[in-house]
């Protein structure tokens, strides 16, 4: 059936998911049809190139933009993460720098060190946010133009209007993805990439080492190369 129809194995666990709730539904249980075996593809993230057109369209963006898009991308916090953040939260110096995480996914506390492209944007950011909101402004990092905290919808909307600008299918959650697959091809410890992206189980991480889409496609173009 699945190849009278040319299903994807994709499409048929979806249909199999739907008639498990119908004959749930009927009082009957889960029908006990196998799966269809996924390919096992890392999580989506930007590309070298794709980085680069990021960098460079952010580059042109406002404060507040350059601040959020640039500590997605080099921290790896979740959208709602980084909506979250007070000031309180935030320590930025000369030569060093964190965020905290304070309430994260499961309730996870954590700290993530910035880099000095990070650290460079988000102090930018903080001197332009404390003389454009002097008063009744929102204890929150990132305020909307209201001076309250910014939502994740805000965010990722944000995030997503950038993309456009650099001809990139983007989201905020992307940008976590890239940070993630970053740190763990640059052979990182994955205990330590684990704890830099508040995951509780290691095989969560251990996904970001899975090859892309990409990546097949390069290695069957690198074949040319050896004939």
């Amino acid at each position: 059936m699945k190849r009278f129809y040319q299903l994807r194995p994709a499409t048929v666990n979806t249909t199999l998911a739907a008639i498990d709730h119908f004959y749930s539904f009927l009082g009957l249980g889960q029908a006990k049809i196998k799966r269809e075996d996924l390919p096992q593809l890392a999580p989506r993230a930007l590309a070298v190139e794709e980085q680069k057109q990021f960098i460079r369209v952010i580059a042109s963006c406002k404060a507040k933009q350059q601040a959020i898009g640039l500590l997605l991308l080099y921290t790896g916090i979740r959208v709602g993460e980084c909506a979250a953040l007070d000031m309180d939260d935030v320590s930025v110096r000369q030569r060093k720098g964190q965020i905290v995480i304070r309430d994260g996914k499961n309730s996870n506390y954590r700290t993530v060190p910035l880099n000095a492209v990070a650290r460079e944007a988000l102090e930018k950011w903080l001197e332009l946010r404390k003389a454009k909101y002097k008063k009744n402004a929102s204890g929150a990092v990132f305020l909307n133009p209201q001076g309250k905290r910014i939502s994740t919808a805000g965010i990722d909307l944000m995030i997503r209007t950038i993309g456009r600008k650099a001809g990139l299918d983007l989201s905020a959650h992307v940008l976590r993805h890239t940070c993630l697959t970053n740190l763990v091809r640059q052979k990182n410890d994955l205990v330590v990439v684990a704890e830099l992206a508040g995951h509780k189980r290691l095989e969560t991480t251990r996904r970001y080492s899975l090859p892309a889409a990409r990546d097949r496609e390069l290695a069957m173009e690198g074949l040319l190369g050896e004939t």
